[in-house]
């Protein structure tokens, strides 16, 4: 699915219609530039899911815990300071993912796990160029289960939006 929004409050009601459908257990994995609306759709989840608390971005904390609707929790994670996957593991990371009654958001998510499924290389060979398509497969494939949720953040202009969700419907309930 991908949407267009064309405002930071229309991108919070798009991820507070989005917080509807969520029942615990998921993952959702939010990547784009800086500025692109991470933040302000995680606000929007938020609200919601009936956090009472004012969301910001975990940046040098890395993890924020709150308290949603119905026993629900809200980990917010910002990966943008961290090393890697090792470090992913070492602030006890487990502990929140795929947990039934927390609904984990993972702003900056190639830090542990690069989108690598469908990237592109451009080659020259024999004088012409040739796409390679490759996969990376890492171990932290473990950490970010087949069932997140990817959702990509880009720039239109200052104001405008795209978002990309893939796997919306794929959740795993365990």
């Amino acid at each position: 699915m991908q949407k267009i929004t064309n405002s930071s409050e229309e991108t919070k009601g798009l991820a507070q219609d989005f917080a509807k459908k969520l029942t615990g257990g998921e993952i959702i994995a939010l990547f784009g530039d800086l500025g692109s609306g991470k933040t302000t759709f995680v606000q929007g989840l938020a609200r919601g899911l009936c956090v009472k608390e004012r969301v910001t971005s975990p940046t040098f904390v890395i993890l924020n815990l709150h308290k949603a609707k119905k026993g629900l929790k809200l980990a917010h994670f910002d990966l943008y300071r961290i090393s890697g996957p090792e470090e992913f593991e070492m602030i006890g990371a487990s502990d929140y993912l795929g947990k039934k009654n927390i609904i984990s958001v993972i702003e900056w998510p190639e830090k542990v796990e690069p989108q690598a499924e469908s990237a592109e290389a451009s080659r020259m060979k024999h004088g012409r160029i040739v796409r390679v398509k490759y996969r990376e497969r890492r171990r932290t494939k473990k950490l970010l289960p087949k069932e997140t949720i990817w959702i990509n953040f880009e720039h239109i202009d200052e104001n405008k939006r795209k978002i990309t969700f893939k796997n919306e419907n794929q959740r795993n309930k365990s």
